[in-house]
C-alpha cells in the first residue's frame, strides 16, 4: 500500500464512540457553565493547524483545576468515553482531532504560574500557560525559558509533543528542559513524576515517558521546567548565500567547530519571496541563514566574527547585523511568520508540512535531494529549518479541492521521510506523530519497539480513553 493510501486509511479510521446521555447529564451537573455542547465551540476544538478533518468532539470541558481533570477522567472511564486534551490548538499533525469521538478537555483556563524558584532556575506552571506568558512572568528575575516552537503554544502541549524550535541547537528540547510533571492517569489517579532536582537515578524515568506521549497516557496538569539566565549580550545576523548547499555547508562547519551559536535558521529563496510580500520587507531573495548569538559582549563578538569568516568561505552575501531588540524582533518576526506568509501566497491553500531531522553530517545530502524532488513536482512549497540540529520543514501548498495535489504532496513527504531514515534520521524532529506520521513511526521504530509501546499503552490506559487513535493503533 502506498503512503497516500496508508495515510488516508489512518485519517479516515473514524470510529466514533457514543457519549451516553447519562454521562452528559452528570458532566453538566458537575461542571455547569464549564461544560459546552455548542456546535461552534465543538468545531473550534475539533481542528488544529493540520490539513486533516474529523467530526468535532461531542462536548468541551473547560478545566480549571487538577480536580476538574480528575473528575472528568473518572466519569469518562466509567463509560469508556475518549478524552482529548486541548491547549491552544497549534499542533500540526492532528493531535487534537476527535477521531474516535469523546470529550475535549480544554486546559487554557489552567494558566497560573504556580512557583518561580529563581535561585534554582526552575518554574512550575499549569498546562495552559503559554511560553510568552511564562517569559513575561519571569523576566523580572533575569531568567527566561528558551524553548520557542514559533507558535505561542502552551507548556502542557509543548511537553506532550516534546516540542523544540529555534533555540534547540543551544538549549535543547522539552525533553531536556522538563524536570517534573503532575499527570492525571486514565484511572483518575494523580501521579507526580520527577522533582526540581537537576538529576535523579530514582526508578523508571516517568517524566520522559510522559514528555512526548501526546496525551495518550495521561493528562498533564502541572509542568516544572528549567530556566536560564538572560544573556548579557545578544546579537543577530542575517546572511544570504548563492545556493542552499552553500548555506547548509556553512551551518555544518559552524556546528562541527563547536561554536556555541544560539539559533541558526535556514530560509530558502521561495520562502524569502513570500515573507517579503507578506511583511513588506526587502530581504535579498536568495537562500539565507538567520543566526543569533548569546553570551558576554566579548564572547558574542568572537562567535559572530568566526561565523562571518566561515560564511565568507562559502561565498556569502549581505551579512547584516542586528544588535538592538527592535532590529532582532524585525528579523525573527519574519521567520516566525514564514508559515502564514506561505499560506497567504496561495489563497485557499492548505500546507502539508514535513518535519524530518537527520544527523548534521547528512543534512546537505538530505536537503539537496529533497529540494530537487520538490522542484520537479511542480507543487509550490516553502522550506525553513532549524538546521543547527539537522531539523527542517517543507510546506507543500496544495489546493484541498484537488486530490491529485494532496497525493503528490504525500508522495513527496513519504520520499523525504524514507530518505531521512536511510540517512540515520527520524520522521519527526519536533511536531510529534499525531495521526499523520503513524505509519512512518512503524517503519522507524520497528515491530518490537511498537509492541512495547502498545504494551505500555494497554497497561496504563486499558480502556483506551486517552486521546485514542494517535501515535499508533491498538
Amino acid at each position: 500500500m502506498n503512503t497516500l493510501a496508508q495515510t488516508t486509511s489512518t485519517i479516515l479510521d473514524i470510529r466514533q464512540r457514543q457519549v451516553p446521555p447519562a454521562l452528559m447529564d452528570r458532566m453538566k451537573t458537575r461542571f455547569s457553565d464549564q461544560f459546552s455542547t455548542a456546535l461552534a465551540i465543538r468545531e473550534h476544538h475539533g481542528r488544529d493547524e493540520s490539513s486533516f478533518a474529523a467530526p468535532p468532539p461531542a462536548a468541551v470541558l473547560f478545566a480549571e483545576s487538577t480536580q476538574d481533570v480528575i473528575d472528568v477522567v473518572r466519569m469518562a472511564s466509567e463509560f469508556s468515553v475518549p478524552l482529548i486534551p486541548f491547549g491552544v490548538g497549534t499542533s500540526l499533525e492532528g493531535h487534537v482531532l476527535a477521531v474516535q469521538g469523546g470529550i475535549c478537555i480544554d486546559v487554557s483556563r489552567m494558566n497560573r504560574v504556580l512557583a518561580i524558584n529563581a535561585e534554582d532556575l526552575t518554574v512550575t506552571v499549569e498546562p495552559g500557560v503559554t511560553r510568552k506568558q511564562l517569559n513575561d512572568a519571569v523576566k523580572s528575575t533575569g531568567l527566561f525559558f528558551p524553548i520557542d516552537p514559533g507558535a505561542d503554544a502552551t507548556l502542557g502541549g509543548m511537553s506532550a509533543t516534546r516540542a523544540s524550535g529555534t533555540n534547540a541547537v543551544r538549549y535543547g528540547t522539552m525533553r531536556e528542559n522538563v524536570l517534573a510533571l503532575k499527570v492525571v492517569s486514565a484511572s483518575g489517579d494523580v501521579l507526580s513524576t520527577g522533582t526540581r532536582a537537576r538529576k535523579s537515578s530514582a526508578g523508571y524515568d516517568l517524566t520522559r515517558l510522559m514528555v512526548g506521549s501526546e496525551g495518550t497516557l495521561g493528562i498533564i496538569t502541572e509542568v516544572t521546567v528549567r530556566l536560564y539566565p538572560l544573556p548579557e549580550a545578544i546579537s543577530a545576523a542575517i546572511c544570504s548565500f548563492p545556493s542552499i548547499e552553500a548555506a547548509v555547508r556553512s551551518t555544518i562547519q559552524i556546528i562541527q567547530l563547536g561554536i556555541p551559536i544560539a539559533r541558526v535558521e535556514l530560509i530558502d529563496a521561495n520562502t524569502v519571496r513570500m515573507v517579503n510580500a507578506h511583511a513588506k520587507l526587502s530581504l535579498r531573495e536568495e537562500p539565507l541563514l538567520l543566526m543569533e548569538f548569546h553570551g558576554s559582549p566579548t564572547g558574542v563578538k568572537e562567535q559572530a566574527e568566526l561565523v562571518q569568516e566561515i560564511a565568507s568561505e562559502h561565498r556569502s552575501n549581505a551579512f547584516e547585523w542586528a544588535t538592538t531588540p527592535e532590529e532582532r524582533t524585525r528579523l525573527w518576526t519574519a521567520r516566525h511568520n514564514a508559515y502564514f506568509s506561505a499560506v497567504q501566497s496561495r489563497p485557499g491553500c492548505r500546507a502539508i508540512s514535513t518535519d524530518t531531522c537527520v544527523p548534521i553530517s547528512r543534512l546537505a545530502d538530505c536537503l539537496l535531494e529533497s529540494v530537487a524532488e520538490a522542484d520537479a513536482s511542480g507543487i509550490p512549497y516553502f522550506l525553513v529549518g532549524h538546521v543547527g540540529d539537522g531539523n527542517f520543514h517543507f510546506g507543500y501548498l496544495i489546493d484541498p479541492a484537488i486530490p491529485e495535489e494532496r497525493a503528490s504532496a504525500e508522495e513527496l513527504n513519504h520520499s523525504l521521510v524514507a530518505r531521512a531514515l536511510r540517512l540515520g534520521g527520524t520522521c519527526t524532529g519536533e511536531h510529534g506523530v499525531g495521526i499523520h506520521k503513524m505509519d512512518f513511526l512503524v517503519t522507524e521504530a520497528g515491530t518490537p519497539a511498537m509492541e512495547m509501546m502498545r504494551t505500555i499503552k494497554r497497561a496504563l490506559d486499558p480502556k483506551n480513553i486517552m486521546n485514542p487513535g494517535k501515535v499508533f493503533t491498538l
